[in-house]
């Protein structure tokens, strides 16, 4: 299948579904009417004569509409490894025998997501064939436990939350009809998904319920486009606890410590470069020629129930991110009505960054239950 290669702006007419390069390769952004585009939008700002919806050539088809669009699944990674198979042969064939496009995020994530992109028909193609595949995964898992109710097949989502107004529908009234006119059950979490505007919608039932489901959907997404930018869910690595020893910095992964050159280089680097010379210690003799490069300073904000991580028990954890970044932190105090602390960090770019990176490991590590180390 020769896969033709369109410049990036292309993009752009495939939220109306009338693009005609509907292949892309793996790199290219692709984003239709159910997923926020990224730069789509501004890019729509300067075609004022492309109106979602209004230039949307439709043909109808035994599926009703038939354009291109895309859908995002959230899975965790046993999920998809289930999708991708040995050697990657399931996902090979689910692409070939649907004939849509379906791309996995980055791996070392808790949870990745799968792009599913297409003509309508063909999306629907890989829906079927994933919620079989997860069928029939649950059939296998039961062959060796007591279990006797069969659970369903679920599937989550990824929409942006401009779209999930129309999705519920006044009171509730759209979720229900699907509810009852499929057999799935259909849930919209109320709360968006980390650092994104988008949401999971959570689908369970009988394969041919969540294909019933997921056509449907389909259709509420084409005619209500998302209103705005979406900042697209991007879920993050598993964070690995770092420890430094000897000048070297090591990251655990098992029961091992490897080394990690980088964040070697980085420590290094940050305290080389200290612009806060011990007490006592004076500069070098000629002002002029600081060796240090000047401090700045960089915020952020951080949620107050995940500040305790931070700071540790008696400070331990926030001192020990001080002592190997070399920067110099402040947390402010809790404001009232706030939900979230100010921390600030000063010293060299080196410093910082350092910082940062500790900083993210420790939330990460909490968020995902590896609190402990």
């Amino acid at each position: 299948m020769g896969e033709a290669r369109g410049p990036h702006r292309d993009a752009t007419f495939l939220l109306f579904g009338t693009s005609s390069h509907q292949h892309h390769e793996p790199g290219d952004a692709i984003w239709a009417p159910s997923i926020l585009p990224h730069s789509t939008l501004s890019t729509l700002s300067h075609h004022p004569e492309l109106h979602f919806g209004g230039k949307m050539e439709s043909k109808v088809s035994e599926g009703g509409l038939n354009v291109t669009l895309t859908i995002r699944l959230l899975m965790h990674g046993k999920e998809v490894g289930s999708i991708i198979g040995k050697k990657g042969e399931t996902v090979k064939k689910m692409r070939e025998e649907s004939g849509a496009r379906i791309n996995i995020s980055e791996g070392n994530c808790p949870e990745r997501i799968v792009t599913i992109t297409g003509p309508t028909d063909a999306i629907f193609k890989a829906f079927a064939m994933i919620a079989y595949k997860f069928e029939e995964d649950i059939i296998n898992s039961m062959s060796n436990s007591p279990a006797t109710s069969k659970p369903p097949v679920t599937l989550r989502l990824v929409v942006p939350a401009s779209q999930c107004g129309s999705l519920i529908g006044k009171g509730g009234s759209k979720i229900k009809e699907i509810r009852e006119s499929t057999g799935a059950q259909v849930q919209v979490a109320g709360d968006m998904l980390p650092n994104s505007t988008e949401r999971a919608v959570t689908i369970s039932g009988t394969p041919d319920a969540i294909i019933q489901c997921v056509k449907q959907i389909c259709v509420v997404m084409l005619e209500s486009p998302p209103k705005g930018a979406t900042i697209p869910y991007r879920p993050k690595p598993a964070s690995t606890p770092v420890i430094f020893a000897g000048g070297q910095a090591y990251t655990i992964q098992g029961q091992y410590a490897i080394p990690h050159p980088d964040l070697t280089k980085l420590h290094q680097l940050a305290m080389q470069q200290t612009p806060f010379p011990p007490l006592g210690q004076t500069n070098p003799a000629f002002p002029g020629l600081d060796a240090s490069p000047p401090a700045s300073t960089h915020e952020l904000t951080i949620p107050n129930d995940l500040i305790g991580c931070i700071i540790g028990r008696q400070g331990t954890k926030i001192n020990e991110i001080r002592q190997m970044s070399g920067a110099q932190i402040k947390i402010a105090n809790a404001t009232e009505g706030s939900s979230e602390r100010q921390i600030t960090i000063t010293g060299t770019p080196a410093n910082i960054s350092l910082a940062q990176y500790l900083i993210n490991a420790r939330l990460t590590s909490e968020v995902t239950g590896m609190g402990a180390l």
